[in-house]
């Protein structure tokens, strides 16, 4: 259900178009040959990253146990009474989260579309990914030293490597996508692309359950192990902070197969600058060709608008929820897992809707079902549902989900994976619709770039309502402005009402 500035799968579909189109060299063999799997296994030793460290572990307990805390600590609270003080330190936390977000995502989109577009000329990939990527690793094991309080490091520091592991984390997926038509031949080029989403979600999985079993269970319940492994000390969080050096060992012993098989057709001697100058006129060449295309370009514009908020949406839930519902990190792991099964689904039912609605109306209703959504979501607090109408109470005793709330917002969860693939899917397929057949890998590159240009406009978002309201759910509310946007610009594009293809 994940998806990053540049989803993964969105620029890979350009790559197979214009595989397919003959518009650059195709590669040779299926998804278990040799160079398939290789550019497959990528996303298994990278992904964790942004599934662990971006949303599900460490965000949330940056935004609580950081930023709230400190926020608690400095005095400025003093006066309220704790619950207040704490939804409010929350909330505080919640926006600085939202703010970082923001600014990665403007520099990545000032500078990711020119880097995609100067492979074009030839610029070899594996340098810069080897550099991006070892910039990554350190990073994320800085992060073992974030800390709260005065023994770690400061939170200015941890807020500077956050923004550049995830700008780092977007041009290494932009240089990897860059490389999906040489990995295989054109058909089998979707099936490639499928096993590598397929295997970021497995190992993130793997680690989810790994940090689980080996430290959280044995501390909440002395089971499997009577005290959490290696002696991690969770009264210090480093149970949250250990998501860091993993990450980055992973992707360090990870990596290799991917950089003895993947193939690099780049040019040797090829200069970066002079490549990236190129690359950027070509950006700005296509879209004053665009321009030309009306429907496809009022479409770009839609949805350009409403990946924002789902953008903003899917990073920031986990923040959202780990401090209003009080999650901690086995929730939000079972959690992560539910709500990856549900998206498998939606993927399936984004077809569905197409070949019953079209693309246009299937685009339509999967914007209106996730803003219901989300204000049924935003409706779950600790103490009711549906916003007051049925207190909360607890259903049985168990350690986890033991709530009426706790329930009811896996439930959200699960919808919300559903209509936020689909909604990805039918994007795919309404750009098939309106892009002219001869020119569907260059607006397919053109939607790969809108996914980018405007990514910070969610979080700016978050960041202010949830500043001048010191509400959480008042700042998350504001995604569904976006979300109405991009539904009214949808409502003036003119697409044939078949089916997609």
């Amino acid at each position: 259900m994940t998806e990053t500035s540049l989803s993964p799968g969105q620029d890979e579909e350009a790559a197979i178009v214009a595989a397919e189109q003959g518009v650059v060299p195709g590669g040779e063999g299926g998804v278990f040959g040799k160079t398939g799997f290789a550019w497959a296994w990528f996303e298994w030793a990278r992904n964790p990253y942004y599934i662990l460290i971006i949303i599900y572990v460490f965000a949330p307990y940056f935004a609580r146990d950081i930023i709230g805390a400190d926020i608690l600590a400095s005095g400025e609270l003093d006066g309220m009474d704790a619950d207040t003080a704490a939804q409010v330190a929350g909330a505080k936390g919640q926006a600085v989260v939202a703010s970082l977000s923001k600014w990665a995502g403007a520099i990545a989109a000032l500078t990711a579309p020119f880097l995609g577009a100067a492979f074009d000329r030839g610029l070899r990939r594996k340098p810069l990914l080897l550099l991006f990527l070892g910039a990554l690793s350190v990073l994320s094991f800085l992060l073992w030293w974030a800390i709260p309080g005065e023994a770690g490091l400061p939170t200015g520091a941890i807020i500077g490597i956050l923004i550049a592991a995830y700008v780092c984390y977007t041009f290494s997926e932009v240089t990897h996508n860059s490389m999906l038509p040489d990995a295989a031949r054109p058909a089998a080029l979707p099936a490639v692309s499928g096993m590598g989403l397929a295997l970021g979600n497995a190992a993130s999985t793997l680690l989810f359950v790994a940090i689980v079993f080996m430290f959280a269970l044995p501390d909440m319940m002395h089971w499997p192990f009577a005290e959490p492994l290696f002696g991690i000390d969770t009264s210090k969080y480093e149970h949250f902070r250990i998501a860091g050096p993993i990450c980055a060992v992973w992707l360090i012993v990870m990596m290799l197969p991917f950089f003895l098989y993947a193939k690099d057709t780049g040019r040797k001697g090829t200069k970066l600058f002079p490549s990236v100058k190129q690359g950027a006129q070509n950006v700005i060449r296509t879209v004053r060709k665009a321009s030309q295309h009306r429907e496809a370009f009022k479409f770009l514009i839609a949805r350009t608008i409403y990946a924002d908020g789902m953008f903003a949406l899917l990073a920031l839930s986990a923040v959202y929820v780990s401090l209003f519902l009080g999650w901690g990190i086995v929730e939000l792991t079972v959690y992560a897992i539910w709500a990856s099964i549900w998206a498998a689904v939606g993927g399936v039912a984004g077809g569905w809707f197409d070949s019953k609605l079209g693309p246009k109306n299937a685009l339509l209703m999967e914007l209106m079902a996730i803003v219901l959504i989300l204000f049924l979501s935003l409706s779950v607090t600790r103490d009711s549902i549906l916003y007051g109408l049925i207190d909360n109470r607890d259903l049985w005793n168990t350690p986890v989900f033991s709530s009426l709330s706790d329930v009811s917002y896996l439930l959200t969860g699960a919808l919300i994976g559903v209509f936020a693939t689909a909604n990805i899917s039918s994007s795919r397929s309404m750009l098939v619709h309106v892009a002219p057949k001869h020119m569907r890998g260059e607006f397919f590159g053109l939607y790969a770039i809108a996914g980018t240009v405007t990514v910070w406009i969610g979080p700016l978002l978050i960041e202010l309502f949830t500043t001048w309201s010191n509400s959480q759910r008042v700042g998350m509310s504001a995604i569904a402005l976006l979300f109405f946007c991009g539904f009214a610009v949808l409502t003036r594009v003119n697409v044939s009402k078949a089916p997609a293809e």
